[in-house]
């Protein structure tokens, strides 16, 4: 595929992605994935389905909150810094996502990329029964011993302490890329709006798998999929029209 133009100053970033009408990872999903994350069984597929809090779609989250700002897709640690960013690029409150993964995931000893010692707070930490234990059977027991809404909310407080800790290297590994921090909000609905041209696409040819290019830019974005015919689809970042919370701190609301 080729390179788009682009302004000499600010050339784009590719980005490889991969269409199937269902993954056999073991959910058999519809959707989109990034390359990085093809052979990754955390990561479910997703389509240009957008929810109602936040204006961009999970696809568009893994790309400019994970993968442009240096995190991995897996693993609740790197999960707690793209929150952050997505919470800065869209002005969402991340703890709405961190409650969820509390109560699905670390109440249950679940925890993605680390051991559990590791993930929890030290107040928590130091009062942790044996690790001879199943961590299922350990977090039980410290929710028998301190309550289910203080263990809850300590985990919630400590996904939001570990999310900020990545802001400066997010700023600097976008910026690395030569892409203007700032405009994240705007560059995120542009790719949101290429994506979704193109996932109506897919569904309209009946397309069973089919590979993508995102070029992610300051001024312009693109999309170029074959499936297998060859289509381009390109758009203006709209500044006037996104979100600008960039610079401000994560929603501190309970």
């Amino acid at each position: 595929m080729r390179t788009p133009s682009h302004a000499p100053h600010t050339p784009p970033v590719p980005v490889a992605v991969t269409y199937r009408t269902q993954w056999r990872d073991g959910f058999g999903a519809r959707g989109w994935k990034l390359d990085v994350t093809v052979d990754d069984p955390e990561v479910i597929a997703s389509t240009a389905y957008t929810g109602e809090r936040i204006p961009t779609s999970v696809l568009v989250h893994d790309l400019l909150d994970h993968h442009l700002c240096g995190f991995p897709i897996s693993g609740h640690r790197c999960e707690a810094m793209a929150l952050v960013q997505l919470a800065l690029r869209t002005g969402s409150d991340p703890r709405t996502d961190y409650r969820q993964m509390t109560d699905e995931d670390i109440l249950h000893g679940r925890v993605n990329g680390e051991r559990l010692e590791d993930f929890l707070p030290p107040a928590l930490r130091c009062q942790l029964p044996s690790g001879k234990l199943p961590d299922r059977e350990r977090m039980q027991r410290l929710v028998q011993r301190l309550g289910y809404e203080a263990v809850r909310e300590a985990i919630v407080d400590r996904f939001l302490e570990l999310g900020r800790r990545g802001m400066e290297s997010a700023r600097r590994t976008w910026e690395e890329y030569g892409l203007d921090y700032g405009r994240r909000p705007a560059i995120g609905l542009c790719l949101q709006g290429l994506l979704e041209q193109a996932d109506h696409a897919v569904l309209e040819r009946a397309v069973t798998e089919a590979r993508g290019l995102f070029f992610v830019g300051n001024e312009h974005c693109a999309l170029l999929l074959a499936d297998p015919a060859r289509r381009e689809f390109k758009a203006l970042v709209n500044h006037r029209s996104a979100l600008t919370p960039c610079d401000r701190s994560p929603h501190p609301a309970r």
